[in-house]
């Protein structure tokens, strides 16, 4: 997908501050460091649309960024970041849980997790939300440069058995890095926009 015109729209903490159109929401979760930023700017061939920090768990609101007046690609706060107070942790939770449950124009949730780790107990926390939302997803093994190459599928098929038993998920690895298997990405995404 060709984007030309990304932008960031709004940062949100209740539905009255959702954007108020009919654009599909692809929707991005996560634990914090994932890569959830340096995906977006990845997806749209922008080097600072969404902002990365090296600080995990910097995001604490949910940010709509507008793709082309054609969709939103929406990032829900990181999870499980253990500098968080547990006061904020609990809203981060909040947030996701009201955005999930409630907000009717998801067309599809994409769930990254670190191709190097195996799914902490936080990830299958949030496998089980996405189970329960009864909402689309794909899974995304981020981070795919930081193994050898010739192990990325092995590795992401390892990681779906773990997180996703029943093998009925998409699961595609993904490089921020080396921006390879974007047009994969891509294909997987136009099919709910």
């Amino acid at each position: 997908m060709l984007v030309k015109n990304p932008k960031f729209e709004i940062s949100a903490v209740s539905p009255k501050q959702y954007p108020q159109n009919d654009l599909p929401e692809i929707v991005l979760v996560g634990k914090s460091n994932v890569g959830k930023s340096s995906f977006i700017n990845t997806m749209v061939n922008r080097k600072k649309l969404a902002r990365t920090s090296s600080e995990p768990g910097k995001t604490r609101q949910i940010n709509f960024y507008n793709i082309d007046e054609k969709f939103y690609l929406v990032d829900l706060p990181g999870y499980g970041y253990s500098k968080m107070s547990k006061t904020q942790q609990a809203q981060v939770g909040q947030f996701i849980e009201e955005y999930l449950f409630h907000r009717t124009k998801i067309s599809l949730i994409v769930f990254l997790i670190d191709i190097r780790h195996a799914p902490t107990n936080n990830d299958r926390l949030m496998y089980d939300y996405i189970i329960r939302s009864q909402k689309p997803f794909i899974l995304i093994a981020n981070k795919a440069d930081k193994i050898a190459p010739t192990k990325v599928m092995n590795q992401a098929k390892t990681l779906q058995k773990e997180i996703n038993p029943l093998l009925d998920a998409t699961m595609l690895p993904f490089s921020s890095e080396k921006k390879i298997y974007t047009e994969d990405v891509w294909n997987e995404i136009e099919k709910y926009i």
